[in-house]
Parts: C-alpha cells; sequence; structure tokens
C-alpha cells in the first residue's frame, strides 16, 4: 500500500520523534514482562534516532535489561576454496565500518550509559548475522517473537536496504550477497574511513527482503538530507515491493510509516519537477 510521508524539519526533530516512540514501545513491553527487540541499520539514517534516543532512556529511567538489538548485515571477507567455492567470515568487529563496531559503539554503546549501571543491554542482546550460517538469524529472530519495530533506510543511488541489492527476490532471507558498485559507493559517505572504493568490501551478510517483511511487527523507514531526494521520491509512491529499488519493501510490511524531513522532500521534489 502507499504510505503518506510524515515530514520533520529537519534530522534531529526526525530523530526525536521517532526515539520517543521507541521509549514508549520499551516502557510498553517491560510492564507486560517480555523482551522488545529493535531491528536497526548502521550508518546515516537512523543516527539521530539513536542520539535521541539515549537521552529519552536516560530522561526516562529507562531499564533496557529485556532490549535485544538486531543488526541487519555486515561486512564479509570472502576466502577462496578453490573449486570448492568461498569461504565467508565477517569482518573485524573493531574496525571503523563494521556494522557491529556500530551497534555496540553508536546504538548500545550510547543508550547503555544513559541507562546506568545495571540497567543497560547486556553484550549477548546485540545480535549480528553470521555469514558461515546466515540462515540460523532468520530462526533466531523468529524464535524471539519476531522483532517489534524495524528502522529501515534506503540507499541514495540504489536504493539497497541492509546489504540487499536490486533485483532481490521478495522472498529472499539470510544471505551473503556480493555488494553492487553504487552500494560500496554510498557507503564510502557513511564511513568516511575508507580511502576509496577499493577498501570497500565486496561482500556482505545481509537480512532479506522477506526477513524484514515476514518477521517485523512494525516498520519506519527514515529518510533524510538533500542526497535522499531520489530515495524519498520512490518510497514516497511505493505502492508494494519494487525489485528495482528494493527499500520498497517497507510499503509491504505491517504498520508500515515513512519518516522523511524536508530537505529530502524538496530535492525530491525537485527531481520530479525535472
Amino acid at each position: 500500500m502507499r504510505v503518506s510521508p510524515i515530514v520533520f524539519p529537519d534530522p534531529e526533530t526526525l530523530g526525536r520523534k521517532l526515539a520517543a516512540e521507541i521509549a514508549v514501545e520499551i516502557e510498553d513491553a517491560a510492564r507486560a514482562g517480555r523482551p522488545f527487540t529493535l531491528g536497526c541499520p548502521g550508518g546515516r539514517s537512523a543516527a539521530s534516532t539513536y542520539r535521541a534516543l539515549a537521552d529519552e532512556v536516560a530522561a526516562r529511567r529507562l531499564d533496557l535489561g529485556h532490549v535485544v538489538i538486531v543488526m541487519m548485515d555486515e561486512y564479509v571477507e570472502a576466502t577462496p576454496l578453490g573449486s570448492h567455492g568461498w569461504e565467508y567470515h565477517p569482518i573485524d568487529p573493531g574496525l571503523p565500518h563494521s556494522c557491529l563496531r556500530f551497534g555496540r559503539e553508536e546504538i548500545v554503546g550510547r543508550m547503555n550509559a544513559a541507562a546506568g549501571p545495571g540497567r543497560g543491554i547486556t553484550p549477548e542482546r546485540l545480535w549480528g548475522p553470521d555469514p558461515a550460517d546466515p540462515e540460523a538469524y532468520d530462526r533466531q529472530i523468529a524464535e524471539l517473537g519476531g522483532i517489534d519495530l524495524f528502522l529501515l533506510a534506503s540507499g541514495a543511488g540504489d536504493g539497497h536496504i541492509a546489504f540487499n541489492p536490486a533485483g532481490s527476490p521478495a522472498d529472499s532471507w539470510t544471505r551473503v550477497v556480493p555488494l553492487g558498485e553504487q552500494t560500496r559507493t554510498d557507503n564510502l559517505a557513511t564511513f568516511p574511513t575508507f580511502g576509496g572504493l577499493d577498501d570497500v568490501p565486496r561482500y556482505g551478510v545481509t537480512v532479506g527482503i522477506g526477513t524484514i517483511r515476514t518477521q517485523s511487527k512494525r516498520v519506519v523507514m527514515v529518510a533524510h538530507g538533500s542526497d535522499k531526494g531520489k530515495a524519498a521520491a520512490r518510497l514516497a509512491r511505493a505502492e508494494g515491493y519494487e525489485a528495482d529499488w528494493p527499500a520498497t519493501v517497507f510499503a509491504d510490511c505491517a504498520r508500515p510509516r515513512l519518516y522523511l524531513d524536508q530537505a529530502a522532500v524538496a530535492a525530491s521534489a525537485a527531481l520530479t519537477s525535472l
């Protein structure tokens, strides 16, 4: 279905609104005595939300012991095995561009510092997919009851979501994928520690389109900034999954919302008027 965007003046206002929603859901889950599972992208799109969420944790004095953070993807190194194909393993989680590093420092670290000692997210509650057994990630998520809220982001140039490239099947699950040149180019801006395109890994392990669609109880797609004009235009007119712009899967998910800022909307309008 087509999702009418909610437009905010800037990324900070957007982040505060979304963080307040997440905080309420964390409180509701605690009162119900159940886990709260938050699906998270790395990178720029949700950064203002993560900062504001730490403020909400401090202001509401939240205990985060029941919160699980599910990261969407991770970069992968590939080792050839001769005629037997490739062996995949995740990059060093201490590297600046590691998605697990991002989750540990930019999401969990901020929230735990705000919660205080003994009230934070324990290390085993920060999850990431394993390229050696990617299918296990879908089972792990399903066994917990799915993802209460999945924060989503769209690639600026090609509409990738997590590391799902254009053409990803609607029923795809967690798997290792080669990263397209446009996706790798987009990530140069996400992680400025890359010296150039040759430094960006060529493979990633990612939740699938089917994972996002079937395992989410609610999704919020976030796009802000003038560089996301093309993405904002595609997302705002999406009525369902379009394989050439994988982020459109959000429109097929349960209880979808689309949060944009004015810069993305203005850039989108400029493109459509050409």
